[in-house]
């Protein structure tokens, strides 16, 4: 994409519809994008303290060099509006970040397909439900898709498109075109599958880790450290693709031929997890020792601090 058609799509209003974390954290990802933002929450409390919120992760953002304008510039690109119908009057795109039901989901979709512009996307935060769950009965149908993040996504890129059968593959590169201007990194789903793409392979990982600790052949201090301390560390710049592409030297295939059957034979017997309670509440108080309950909060805000630590890192960093 030419800058002069970045510049254009970033001057343009985007709506976000839903003002919880997700919400206010989709408004700075916008904002800092250098959209103009409509931030709307049906409930007022939720409404009241965003400004405030955004205004304080910007600051943190500037301070570790991951804005492009002064946080008080990108700030004031946001405003709250109570008001539906003008928060989305003359956007090209609402995000929209809602409970999790399938009846909340029609009821704002049915809104927001009445009240926007015709050709603007409508995308979906959710985590699970597949857009042809509450997309079915849209005269616009065509352009509903999810747009699932990860969390924090002012921190963490990905945005993961997922089409119901009936959305317009132009609106799908739409909506890619716009997430990419704004800095996040857009993947696209050729179509819907439970949990798309992150969670299941979050469910994968998880999966094995709750096997291996149920029975018994590590902490779960110790599994953590498999992943933070080892296969995270190459991920976090390269996916497992090519992490397998460069411990050959001949590639993928010479890397089958070396290691399938000990791969196959490792997963031959994996069995679901059954997230029981046992199994859990041992988790739990492993977890407890380590960290109190009560400072769940500060560790989180450390998290944030790390992650934005690491994207300033990942900012500078060549790709090759």
């Amino acid at each position: 994409m030419n800058a002069q058609a970045t510049s254009h799509q970033s001057s343009q209003p985007v709506a976000v519809v839903g003002a919880g974390l997700i919400g206010r954290a989709w408004a700075i990802v916008f904002a800092r994008g250098g959209h103009p933002v409509r931030l709307h929450d049906a409930d007022a409390a939720t409404m009241s303290g965003s400004l405030a919120y955004i205004g304080e992760r910007l600051k943190e953002l500037e301070a570790y060099g991951l804005l492009n304008d002064p946080a008080e510039v990108v700030l004031a690109r946001i405003r709250c509006e109570p008001n539906l119908a003008d928060a989305v009057r003359d956007v090209v795109m609402v995000q929209e970040n809602i409970r999790e039901t399938v009846e909340a989901k029609k009821a704002i979709f049915a809104q927001l397909d009445a009240l926007t512009p015709p050709e603007a996307i409508l995308a979906s935060s959710t985590s699970w439900l597949p857009a042809s769950t509450f997309t079915a009965d849209l005269a616009g149908r065509g352009r509903c898709l999810v747009g699932h993040p990860t969390n924090p996504p002012y921190l963490v890129p990905l945005v993961e498109l997922c089409p119901a059968p009936w959305t317009d593959p132009k609106a799908m590169e739409r909506a890619h075109a716009l997430y990419e201007a704004a800095g996040q990194t857009p993947v696209t789903l050729t179509r819907e599958i439970h949990g798309f793409l992150l969670n299941r392979v979050q469910a994968a990982v998880l999966n094995e880790c709750f096997s291996l600790f149920e029975q018994g052949l590590a902490s779960s201090d110790d599994i953590d450290k498999v992943l933070k301390d080892g296969l995270a560390l190459r991920w976090s710049f390269m996916g497992p693709f090519e992490t397998i592409d460069l411990n050959a030297p001949a590639g993928v295939t010479d890397y089958a031929k070396r290691y399938g059957q000990q791969n196959r034979e490792t997963v031959v017997d994996v069995q679901p997890f059954g997230w029981g309670d046992d199994t859990l509440a041992r988790v739990d108080a492993e977890r407890r020792k380590q960290l109190d309950i009560a400072d769940i909060g500060t560790r989180s805000a450390w998290r944030d601090r790390r992650l934005m630590a690491l994207a300033a890192h990942k900012r500078q960093a060549p790709t090759h």
